[in-house]
C-alpha cells in the first residue's frame, strides 16, 4: 500500500497510507471507530478506488485495473464482512456456494463437497439447510467465514471479526483465524479495535490514526 489517499466530499479519511503486508503473515490494523479501517479493506479488495496512491498485490497495481482484469486478482481474496452479510432469503449452503456457482468451474457435486468442507473447517458441519435467521451471531460470522474460504483464497480480509458477539464466541473466531492460517497458509489482514484479539492473532500490528499508519 503506497501513499494511498481517500476522501468523501470534504472529509479526508486516508491521508497517505503506507504499509507492506508480507506473504503468509497475519497483519492486524487497529484504530478508532471512523478512522478509515474498513475503507482501507474495501480499497484492498477493489470495491473502492483510492483518490491517489497504489495498492500492489504481488507486483500488480490493482488500482489501475478494471473489469475482468481486476476480478482475476481480487478472486485471490476472501472477505469476512463485519455483519457477516449473509443473504437472508438463502440457506446456509446457498450463501456459502454463492461465489462458487458464479465464478468457479466446479459442478454441482463439486460445489456441494466444497460447501460441506468449508463449513466443517469452521466447525459447522450439517447446517447446510438452515436459514440465517436460525443462526446465532457467532454462527453467522462462521458461515460468513466459510463463504470467504470456499474459493480457497490466498488472502483473507477480516472486518471487525469479533464485533457484536460475546467473548467466548469471539475467542472461537480468533482460534479459527489461527487455524486457517496454519491449515491453508493464507495471508490475513484483520481490522479490529479489540486488543485481546489483536495480540492473539497478529504477527504484526499497525495503527491507523489521522489517516496514516503511525
Amino acid at each position: 500500500i503506497i501513499d494511498v489517499h481517500k476522501s468523501f466530499g470534504v472529509k479526508k479519511v486516508l491521508n497517505g497510507v503506507n504499509l507492506e503486508i508480507r506473504k503468509g503473515e497475519t497483519m492486524v490494523i487497529i484504530g478508532q471507530s471512523g478512522s478509515g479501517k474498513s475503507v482501507l479493506l474495501k480499497l484492498l479488495i477493489g470495491i473502492m478506488k483510492p483518490d491517489r496512491g497504489e495498492i500492489n498485490v504481488d507486483g500488480t497495481n490493482i488500482t489501475a485495473l478494471r473489469g475482468d482484469e481486476l476480478l482475476r486478482v481480487t478472486r485471490r481474496f476472501g472477505m469476512l464482512f463485519q455483519a457477516a452479510a449473509l443473504f437472508d432469503s438463502m440457506t446456509v449452503a446457498q450463501n456459502v456456494a454463492f461465489g462458487l456457482e458464479r465464478y468457479s468451474d466446479l459442478g454441482a457435486d463439486g460445489i456441494r463437497a466444497r460447501v460441506a468442507d468449508s463449513l466443517a473447517r469452521v466447525g459447522l458441519s450439517g447446517i447446510e439447510g438452515l436459514m440465517p435467521h436460525e443462526l446465532s451471531g457467532g454462527m453467522k460470522k462462521r458461515v460468513g467465514l466459510a463463504r470467504a474460504i470456499a474459493y480457497r483464497p490466498e488472502i483473507i480480509l477480516y472486518d471487525e471479526p469479533s464485533t457484536g458477539i460475546d467473548p467466548i464466541r469471539a475467542d472461537a473466531i480468533n482460534e479459527l483465524i489461527l487455524l486457517l492460517k496454519k491449515e491453508m497458509t493464507v495471508t490475513s489482514v484483520v481490522i479490529t479495535h479489540d486488543m485481546v484479539s489483536s495480540y492473539k492473532v497478529a504477527d504484526r500490528i499497525a495503527m491507523l490514526y489521522d489517516g496514516r499508519i503511525i
